[in-house]
């Protein structure tokens, strides 16, 4: 038996056409029993991919590959065959919540702290840091250790081999490729006996970029264009094969026959990625509140604290003279306080904190902001953490 755990879809821009609705009903019809969705440095399809595998009975596995910073000398995006090797790649798996955070948290700094040329690298320290619930699976030739054994660097090998496999305790996996490419299977005979003698589990993936056999041209022209290359130059360097195609189970079968372990171990790691993702509720990110005593202050007595000191601001210039701002705090207070009483019943202080937030950044960073709208957008709250510059008292706004 065997399932894919490498797959790119269309939302990976550069060099996936899998539609996720198909590739799914693909993995049905094959009798798949689960499918992983791995593109490449982003989870833009994982709820899509979520939803469409689990509509099926296909038990849906998120995960991405991944660019690698911070263990060989690398260029993000170098080409085979260039003078510098291209950053290392590696699939991760997302087993459980905690994993599903923690790829998000490596995605989104990837791309805020550490891209480069449209690449997003995630770096070493990073990996370290946020791995729990992550199951990696070596990048086969594009990996780090890969790169090592096709530059016959089996030291240097063995090193990346032990620091990743110490990293992802129980949770490191050498994948094995045979997708028609010259160095296939020199990586497999290499990476099979390095497991071997490191006691390290293999796995077999397969780089599923289309769904069909012939739709390897409609695949090369997408790489075309991300690539501002032309289709019929000769001396293009063509990454990908005619064979990376959504192969069946008993295919891939055939293809590691001799690896037996190798096929057995996708459904291991299938068993071990046990995701549950809640849909259909608002979930909004927790709002970093001020430590007190090191101790994060409650959301509602921050959002209250907030919304009164702004209230006063708003106040000190609406009527600066203090008698009359005086006579006029208490029809403020009484209609901030129902507000107040009325979005913490509903749960939606977070909500009006971030969107305080990052208006009130834009408005301190020169970024145009509109008025506001929605019911929200007639609030007192809204008015006092400066969401909205209009008095909805002055104006008898709801």
């Amino acid at each position: 038996m065997f399932l894919h755990l490498r797959l790119h879809t269309e939302f990976s821009v550069v060099d996936g056409t899998n539609r996720i609705d198909e590739v799914v009903a693909a993995a049905a019809a094959d009798r798949q029993p689960a499918l992983a969705i791995t593109d490449l440095s982003n989870l833009f399809g994982a709820v899509k991919f979520y939803k469409a595998a689990r509509g099926v009975g296909v038990k849906p596995i998120i995960g991405a590959e991944v660019m690698l910073q911070g263990f060989t000398e690398e260029t993000p995006g170098a080409m085979p065959g260039s003078h510098q090797p291209a950053a290392p790649r590696v699939l991760l798996l997302v087993q459980d919540h905690q994993g599903y955070l923690n790829l998000s948290e490596l995605l989104a700094r990837a791309w805020t702290r550490n891209e480069g040329r449209g690449q997003a690298l995630v770096h070493r320290d990073w990996l370290q840091e946020c791995n729990a619930g992550l199951i990696m699976l070596s990048g086969a030739q594009a990996g780090p250790v890969g790169q090592a054994l096709m530059q016959g660097d089996t030291q240097r090998a063995t090193d990346m081999a032990l620091q990743l496999s110490t990293m992802f305790t129980h949770r490191f996996y050498l994948e094995l490729q045979r997708a028609g490419r010259a160095d296939d299977e020199r990586h497999v005979a290499q990476a099979v006996q390095l497991a071997a003698r490191l006691h390290l589990p293999v796995v077999a993936t397969h780089p599923v970029q289309f769904l069909e056999p012939d739709g390897y041209e409609a695949h090369e022209a997408r790489v075309c264009i991300s690539e501002g290359e032309i289709l019929g130059n000769n001396r293009r360097v063509r990454r990908f094969t005619r064979e990376q195609y959504f192969k069946s189970a008993e295919q891939m079968g055939a293809l590691f026959a001799d690896v037996p372990s190798a096929l057995a171990n996708t459904l291991e790691i299938a068993k071990r990625c046990n995701l549950t993702l809640v849909l259909g509720k608002p979930q909004l990110p927790n709002f970093p509140t001020p430590l007190i005593d090191g101790v994060p202050m409650p959301m509602a007595d921050f959002f209250r604290q907030s919304s009164f000191e702004g209230l006063e601001e708003r106040l000190a210039h609406l009527y600066p003279d203090p008698a009359k701002r005086d006579a006029q705090r208490p029809r403020y207070v009484e209609r901030l306080e129902f507000e107040i009483n009325t979005i913490l019943n509903m749960g939606f202080p977070g909500y009006f904190l971030i969107v305080g937030d990052f208006i009130n950044w834009a408005k301190k960073n020169g970024c145009p902001v509109g008025p506001g709208r929605g019911s929200g957008a007639g609030s007192l709250v809204a008015y006092a953490l400066k969401i909205t510059d209009l008095d909805p008292l002055q104006y008898k706004l709801l």
